[in-house]
């Protein structure tokens, strides 16, 4: 993602866990933290990724393994269809996935093999990623139950800490450290059933894009698995087709037109 996370949230990757954290406040704080509640915070944050047409060119990297990436995505209230292919290495050229937030999509091999992606197999990585097919469509700001869990400083910065439950999916719970002067996750943790932290994701870098800060540089970091992203470079309002969503549309690794 970025991902969104974007999306998902925007951006999801990241490189060795950063214990950056200083004062934390209990989760008794008050319901409403700077003027704003949990609800209408977490809606604030899921309109934002509700961010209609965009591409993405990333650089993406897990252990040795470093991937240029491109990102087209198109994103409503009602539905997020996201596809992701590979520019380089030239071996890996073409391969790409799509992704559907009803947990549906397809993958492409080159020359020519498309496979048919299950909503039981949304837990896949992502090209070997700490990130699954799951996380690049996720968006537990709109799930129903939004709470604040107390406020704790990350790299300086003073966030206010969301936690989201009652989504669809493997995850029982998103809590995500919010920079509320910049509106950004300066961190995103999911949980598993069991309780444990199964993903963190932190953001490394945020830049400002069309008048709008957001998450450039991520670390990702599911296990042992380690990803960092650098994904600064987005267009907004490009246009796309239902073909470029479609499964023949992944064999199709052309920028689309227009944006800025």
């Amino acid at each position: 993602m970025k991902a969104s996370f974007l999306s998902p949230v925007r951006s999801i990757l990241f490189g060795a866990a950063i214990a950056t954290l200083a004062a934390f406040t209990p989760p008794s704080a008050s319901a409403q933290e700077g003027g704003i509640t949990a609800k209408e915070l977490a809606s604030r944050l899921s309109a934002q990724q509700q961010d209609g047409n965009t591409f993405i060119r990333l650089k993406m990297v897990t252990g040795g393994n470093a991937l240029q990436v491109q990102i087209k995505s198109r994103k409503s209230a009602s539905s997020t269809e996201v596809v992701y292919q590979i520019l380089f290495p030239k071996e890996q050229k073409g391969t790409g996935v799509l992704l559907r937030s009803s947990g549906s999509g397809a993958s492409f091999t080159p020359p020519d093999k498309l496979t048919t992606i299950e909503a039981g197999q949304m837990k896949q990585p992502l090209f070997g990623s700490a990130l699954n097919y799951e996380d690049v469509v996720q968006n537990f700001f709109a799930w129903e139950n939004q709470s604040f869990a107390g406020t704790e400083t990350i790299d300086k910065v003073e966030c206010h800490i969301l936690e989201s439950k009652g989504g669809k999916g493997s995850y029982s719970k998103v809590r995500s450290w919010i920079d509320l002067r910049r509106m950004v996750p300066m961190r995103v943790e999911k949980y598993s059933s069991s309780g444990e932290v199964a993903l963190r994701i932190d953001t490394t870098d945020v830049v400002q894009n069309d008048g709008k800060h957001i998450p450039a540089n991520l670390s990702a970091r599911r296990g042992s698995t380690v990803t960092e992203l650098d994904g600064s470079r987005i267009k907004r309002g490009v246009s796309f087709t239902d073909a470029d969503f479609s499964p023949e549309g992944l064999k199709n690794i052309s920028a689309p037109r227009g944006g800025d």
